[in-house]
């Protein structure tokens, strides 16, 4: 039987009234479950920035933006209602896929851009960021290479996001330091994809020797236009003289 995936959102939108005006925000529990037991997904949202996670391996809440801990936290109570609430999603879609003879699951191919986390500075340590957006369904393989060689080294990625439209996104990272001749790839796999998504990344850095080059083109490129220039005045001074 193939894999259904069943998403049980609630969202809640809370009003709050500053100086007369109405400021609305959104807040959201998102919860998301697959009838093999993987992938599941447990989180609270304020307005798409994610307040915390279930990690269900560690039995634990995780607080996603730091700035909320001082005001707020996973209470003891959350980890074994997550745990609940992930049997009754299995529970449920399993039935609601028989139900509906198993229908072919929705596939939103991802897209993905690369780039760096800082100011590019040859020899200097960076991040490279592969940001990948607007998939579904959750599973999905990220991987990076260097000169066509797998990296494995310094790799770490995020765990999935949710987008309004119910699509996920997600971020790896690969700390590197940059080099000329060094060509790196973001590579992606999907089900929605007909083959690994590639996303190349290089330096394009202008080095001493390219301002020379550049230089001596351009004082060649004057002297060439000053030499048409002069021929052409004599060019028209002979005829005069004719």
């Amino acid at each position: 039987m193939k894999s259904c995936v069943f998403l049980a959102v609630l969202l809640l939108t809370v009003w709050t009234a500053v100086q007369a005006e109405t400021v609305s925000h959104l807040y959201r529990n998102l919860i998301a479950c697959q009838t093999n037991n993987t992938n599941t997904e447990d989180e609270r949202e304020l307005d798409q920035d994610e307040l915390y996670y279930i990690d269900f391996d560690k039995k634990e809440g995780v607080l996603r933006l730091p700035r909320f801990s001082e005001h707020w936290s996973v209470g003891p109570g959350q980890v074994p209602r997550a745990e609940e609430n992930r049997e009754v999603c299995i529970h449920n879609v399993a039935g609601f896929a028989k139900c509906h003879e198993y229908p072919p699951e929705e596939q939103d191919p991802p897209r993905a851009s690369v780039y760096t986390e800082n100011h590019l500075e040859l020899g200097k340590p960076n991040t490279l960021i592969c940001f990948i957006n607007g998939f579904y369904p959750a599973a999905i393989k990220v991987s990076w290479t260097k000169n066509t060689l797998p990296v494995t080294e310094g790799v770490t990625q995020t765990d999935l996001y949710s987008n309004k439209d119910f699509t996920f996104r997600m971020f790896s990272y690969l700390s590197f330091t940059p080099e000329l001749g060094a060509m790196y790839s973001c590579q992606v796999q999907h089900s929605a994809l007909p083959e690994t998504l590639t996303t190349f990344w290089e330096p394009d850095v202008q080095t001493d020797s390219d301002v020379g080059e550049t230089a001596f083109c351009a004082v060649g490129l004057t002297l060439g236009l000053l030499g048409v220039a002069v021929g052409t005045f004599f060019l028209i001074k002979g005829n005069k003289c004719n």
